[in-house]
């Protein structure tokens, strides 16, 4: 299972209002036991892209990335760690910076 060590959030801004809802981007630092297939040396982080609507609130995507390569990962989460994310971010998107 996957571990959340640090985040950081901004409001994605829409100055044309072509996006529904709001939307905010989350970094967020991961740590993983090295026997998970996720684990990597390099360290990881997930990014996030969340919204909030009046009818939903969710996420739209999210991407895994080496912390210090920057090196994009082609692997998808797992369901529980899917629902963990959004719950995070559920948790924190108030917390962004404009």
């Amino acid at each position: 299972m996957m571990n959340i060590t640090a985040f950081e959030v901004e409001l994605i801004k829409d100055p044309f209002g072509i996006l529904s809802g709001t939307r905010y981007e989350f970094k967020l630092d991961i740590e993983v036991p090295e026997d998970d297939e996720l684990w990597s040396e390099n360290g990881l982080y997930v990014r996030v892209i969340y919204v909030v609507e009046e009818s939903r609130t969710g996420i739209v995507k999210y991407e895994l990335y080496e912390k210090t390569t920057g090196k994009y990962l082609d692997i998808d989460l797992e369901e529980d760690e899917v629902s963990a994310v959004a719950d995070f971010c559920q948790a924190h998107y108030a917390e962004a910076t404009a």
